[in-house]
């Protein structure tokens, strides 16, 4: 679990700034009320004195319906889950069998989830972030959000979204952590307020698991 959930749960500077990142993210806020995607995570750790920086390499689905449901589904390499279903967060190791619960109210705030998933406005995502649009790159439109609580793992996040799609399209997730790990998470399929279940985000506890509260 800690594989992902310590990198999800915890971008670089914005140089010249543009309209056209922050203008996304707020449409894709207003108009996307759910949606699906595939996802390749790619996550990157400071190189050590003398060492090439080492990458990990993980893929899965992911959902959402706003405010505050979603669910990342981990296949490969390793089977996880994490679903916030409104009220709790829970993380399913496959390996160890376990299960973590946490009110979700207390760890969603200023995290990568809020600014694709769960916050409700934009206004709500500026309560818990400084966000500024960012230069185009890569035929992307970006916004850097900046946590203003500072004692947090989470540095910073980019987000883009490609460039003239209406409504906004998804298509990347940077995260900095405090200690200089970057994961990027690049979306794929994305569908666009798809009809989900309503059980889409109920999460079932397997079979023998130890469940952890915290």
């Amino acid at each position: 679990m800690k594989r992902f959930f310590a990198t999800f749960l915890i971008a670089t500077s914005a140089g010249a700034a543009c309209a056209n990142g922050l203008e996304s993210l707020e449409t894709f806020v207003k108009t996307v009320s759910s949606g699906r995607a595939d996802f390749t995570q790619v996550v990157t750790a400071p190189a050590r004195e003398g060492q090439t920086a080492r990458s990990k390499t993980s893929s899965g689905t992911f959902e959402f319906s706003r405010p505050n449901r979603f669910k990342f589904l981990y296949q490969k390499p390793f089977e996880q889950s994490i679903v916030a279903d409104g009220q709790t967060l829970w993380l399913y190791d496959a390996d160890l069998n376990q299960v973590t619960a946490r009110k979700q109210s207390a760890v969603l705030g200023s995290t990568p989830a809020a600014l694709i998933a769960a916050a409700p406005d934009l206004r709500a995502l500026q309560a818990d972030f400084t966000l500024a649009a960012a230069p185009e790159k890569d035929g992307l439109e970006w916004v850097v959000a900046t946590p203003k609580t500072k004692d947090g793992q989470l540095q910073a996040v980019r987000v883009g979204f490609r460039a003239g799609e209406k409504p906004a399209g998804l298509a990347a997730l940077e995260i900095l952590d405090s200690f200089g790990q970057r994961s990027v998470l690049s979306f794929s399929k994305v569908e666009v307020n798809p009809a989900l279940p309503k059980d889409a985000f109920q999460f079932i506890t397997p079979k023998g698991a130890d469940v952890i509260r915290q």
